[in-house]
């Protein structure tokens, strides 16, 4: 079994992104759901995943009006595919009009 962990920095401010929802879904259903701690960080988002593919969705207009920012993007979502037995980390990198994201370790 493999396991996720996410972080999300938040660019414009230099600060880690504390507060933000996120949710992880296999297909349609909702399977694990957290909120990024002071750090920005949810460490164990999901313990165990078998292989397959996930889907990451992050509430960003929740985060941006929490912090007085502008957004243009409401929710990002980051579909990725989990095809061995490790853990998986998926960091996001955030700002106001842009966002990127990377595979972690």
């Amino acid at each position: 079994m493999s396991s996720l962990s996410t972080h999300v920095l938040d660019t414009a401010l230099g600060r880690p992104a504390e507060g933000v929802n996120v949710r992880l879904y296999q297909g349609a259903q909702q399977i694990a759901d957290g909120t990024t701690d002071h750090d920005g960080r949810i460490a164990e988002l999901a313990p165990t995943l078998e292989h397959g593919t996930y889907r990451l969705s992050f509430d960003v207009v929740a985060y941006a009006e929490s912090t007085g920012q502008d957004t243009f993007f409401p929710e990002v979502s980051v579909t990725f595919t989990v095809a061995d037995e490790r853990h998986y980390h998926v960091p996001l990198l955030l700002s106001p009009f842009a966002f990127s994201t990377y595979r972690g370790s």
